[in-house]
């Protein structure tokens, strides 16, 4: 018979299981989406009780709809949206408010008020995290705040916070296990890199139980064994646990120092890894832990970008522009060439390597000949427009030059987006067999840590299209410049 490796992929749009096969090919996968709730205040949340029952309805399909039995399965991964925060009743397992996702900063106020109180730099030294309610921290805060019965329950000892991979471990195993990986901790902004523990004083700056934050291990351990709420007639061990953008720096085979990626979702990371070198920065960037493998930690250095994939969203559901995201390769091809407009995406602020809370977002430089078409050329450049600015700073940062950036992530279907990022990079870029890099990195590293995969062979087996700049040095001097006066003026507080 067979035998597969499950990835599930618990990210910011839905969820993604995806099996594969002794090669490491894909051989099945299924997809749902989950509501996003977001009000006129700009807060964005999620349900984690319909996260949890399409990571089983999914499961069931994806066994069920294939003839595949649990005993088939050797090892399970998972990669998870990771600033996401939640609360939940360890007793019960029932989450006692809505998750809040990364894009909501809600928080922002709790930030200013720990800086105002001195602690801004002892945040950043000891999580390498910038102070920002784009992390789990401030997140966390405010339902300590503003949720009564976490108060209640964190004085009974009853309760449960962490980021979406904790939540799904607790109710994967039935309640047995509540742990978390250092790649997911090293996002939560409570997290102490350099101790490799949680930090008590930012804990109690931000009025977070300790007592309530899962046990932190490493990213290839045996997280626990489990049959889905009973879909599976056995269980099954979960040999992985990544943050998204980890799991895809890892199935690009960037395991070493100076290898870097950028991930296309709803959001972007781009990271660099530094292995074992934890590299300080006070500029636009953070420190982070790349993951725990071997019984070594690797380090990196990240950027998140708020809005790229998310900007087509807003184009196809609000705008009404595009019907899908599949049409915008062909309309930003069609745009006329003399239009001059830029798109920033500034909904809710900015992030890397801006951090800016209070910038919004614009369009500039629309004359006559701004149209659709040249609208949504400029939303798409927009996602690489940032993707170069964070690249830039990480060059200037670490001291070296990147040979090439690899990608992954739906949007880099778009050919045209593609071939305009290795343009105004002026470096190539690399585009992976499949697009899931965040589930098929947590699965690769399960099947490894299982025995089920060699290494060396696995990853040797991958290949890469490649996209070369091809563009005059003068007109991307000429579009760069024309970009940061656009930024220039989002930030603008006039």
């Amino acid at each position: 018979m067979s035998k597969y490796v499950m990835g599930i992929d618990q990210s910011t749009q839905g969820t993604k299981i995806i099996l594969f096969d002794s090669g490491g090919k894909v051989a099945f996968q299924a997809t749902k989406s989950h509501k996003q709730f977001i009000n006129d205040k700009g807060w964005v949340e999620h349900d984690p009780e319909e996260i949890w029952h399409n990571v089983k309805l999914l499961a069931r399909e994806i066994t069920q709809d294939n003839g595949i039995s649990a005993r088939d399965i050797v090892a399970i991964g998972i990669s998870n949206q990771r600033e996401t925060a939640l609360a939940w009743n360890k007793t019960t397992g029932k989450s006692i408010y809505p998750a809040i996702v990364w894009q909501c900063a809600r928080g922002a106020a709790i930030c200013d008020e720990l800086e105002a109180r001195g602690l801004k730099n002892l945040v950043k030294e000891n999580t390498g995290l910038i102070l920002s309610p784009y992390f789990s921290a401030a997140k966390l805060a405010w339902i300590m705040r503003n949720v009564p019965e976490a108060q209640k329950l964190a004085d009974e000892k009853n309760l449960c916070m962490g980021t979406v991979d904790s939540w799904l471990i607790h109710k994967m195993t039935g309640g047995e296990i509540f742990k978390t990986d250092y790649s997911n901790a090293s996002r939560t902004q409570l997290f102490n890199i350099k101790t490799l523990e949680w930090d008590a004083d930012i804990c109690a700056a931000f009025n977070i139980p300790v007592s309530a934050l899962p046990e932190v291990t490493f990213s290839d351990s045996l997280f626990g064994r489990t049959k889905i709420d009973g879909i599976f007639d056995v269980e099954v061990p979960i040999w992985a646990m990544l943050g998204d953008s980890h799991a895809a720096l890892f199935g690009q085979g960037s395991h070493s120092a100076g290898k870097a990626k950028a991930t296309y979702g709803t959001g972007s990371s781009i990271m660099l890894n530094t292995g074992g070198n934890l590299v300080k920065t006070e500029q636009g960037l953070a420190t982070t832990i790349a993951w725990g493998m071997n019984k070594k930690i690797s380090y990196a250095l990240e950027g998140n970008i708020n809005y790229t994939g998310a900007s087509i969203t807003w184009l196809k559901d609000d705008l009404k522009l595009i019907e899908s995201a599949a049409e915008t390769e062909m309309l930003a091809r069609q745009a006329n060439p003399a239009d001059k407009s830029y798109f920033v995406p500034a909904f809710t602020g900015l992030g890397a390597p801006y951090y800016d809370n209070d910038a919004t977002g614009i369009f500039s430089g629309i004359t006559r000949v701004t149209g659709k078409n040249e609208m949504v050329r400029a939303v798409v450049d927009s996602i690489a427009y940032q993707i170069y600015d964070v690249i830039n700073l990480m060059e200037k940062v670490s001291g070296g030059e990147l040979v090439n950036l690899k990608v992954d992530g739906g949007p880099t279907r778009n050919a045209y987006l593609m071939q305009f990022q290795s343009d105004i990079l002026n470096k190539p870029v690399e585009v992976p067999p499949i697009a899931e890099l965040s589930a098929m990195g947590a699965a690769y590293c399960a099947g490894i840590s299982a025995g089920f995969y060699d290494k060396e062979k696995i990853f040797g087996g991958l290949s890469w299209k490649n996209y070369s700049p091809n563009m005059d040095a003068t007109k991307r001097a000429k579009l760069l410049k024309g970009w940061s006066n656009a930024i220039k003026k989002a930030m603008s507080k006039i």
